[in-house]
């Protein structure tokens, strides 16, 4: 009989992460793009509002939105974006290409927890996103010529990190959606757009209407975004205060993994008694 123990089921998501590094590693123009993309993302509003407002741009952003800094405003918010939408991809085509390849059903025979295998493609997408972050939000700060490093980083740093963990219980949501619909691309294209307009990802959530922005404020990333952002810039905490707001963060950090799990194994569940998870 097989004895699990700490150390094989670190060894099992260490195997697992190692994996998809190395597919990376022969796809570069995948990490390319987390790169360029967020900075292309940002330069949209940033040239529409110098080429309409000009040099009064900073002045009403600073009456709007509370700092002059827009730029940065707006380069964080598109990196934080795609930090987000990239861990649901990740996950989300993860589960679709092994259901594609007839592999998912065989990864689920496998003697280990499928939450180590999970674990493995989550942290593969953990590191993949904080490098791709911080290159990202450095050379789009270094084109657009602002200070990268402002602000308490250290606290920005700890919302970033801690925003992650309700990010992935979304991915579990996502991925369960994967394998109901067997469906991953439309799925992220039309998500990922929802994500980046809760966000606020180029403006505060304050300006939404009173329903609309209740449902802003219970989307994690929301308060992993304003947290980065007040970090950085200045700007004000939903709660007035940081740890406050970091208190909210580390509640969604208990409720979505958790959350996500159940439905991810509910519907998973009630697939293998039909057609099973491994059709294509």
């Amino acid at each position: 009989m097989t004895e699990f123990t700490l150390r094989s089921n670190l060894d099992a998501m260490y195997t697992v992460f190692l994996a998809r590094v190395r597919i990376l590693s022969r796809y570069r123009g995948w990490f390319l793009m987390d790169i360029i993309l967020p900075i292309f993302l940002a330069a949209m509003p940033i040239l529409l509002g110098r080429a309409v407002a000009g040099t009064s741009m900073e002045g009403n952003f600073l009456k709007n939105v509370g700092t002059a800094n827009y730029v940065a405003y707006m380069v964080i918010g598109a990196n934080l974006f795609m930090v987000v939408s990239n861990s649901l991809w990740h996950f989300g085509f993860w589960l679709r290409n092994e259901m594609q390849m007839g592999t998912l059903e065989s990864l689920y025979l496998a003697p280990v927890n499928k939450i180590i295998i999970l674990g493995g493609v989550a942290m593969y997408t953990t590191l993949r996103s904080l490098i791709s972050f911080f290159l990202a939000f450095t050379l789009g700060c270094f084109i657009f010529r602002v200070n990268p490093f402002q602000g308490d980083i250290g606290i920005a740093f700890l919302f970033l990190l801690v925003g992650l963990i309700p990010v992935y219980g979304l991915s579990f949501l996502y991925g369960s959606l994967v394998l109901k619909l067997k469906e991953a691309e439309a799925l992220i294209n039309i998500g990922q757009w929802v994500i980046g307009f809760l966000m606020g990802i180029f403006f505060p959530v304050t300006v939404f209407p009173r329903i609309l922005r209740f449902i802003a404020e219970i989307f994690p990333p929301t308060w992993m975004n304003n947290g980065v952002r007040s970090a950085l810039l200045g700007l004000n905490y939903f709660l007035g205060e940081w740890y406050l707001d970091l208190a909210v963060l580390w509640a969604f950090c208990i409720i979505m993994p958790l959350a996500g799990y159940y439905v991810f194994i509910s519907i998973e569940k009630s697939i293998k008694k039909n057609e099973g998870v491994g059709k294509f």
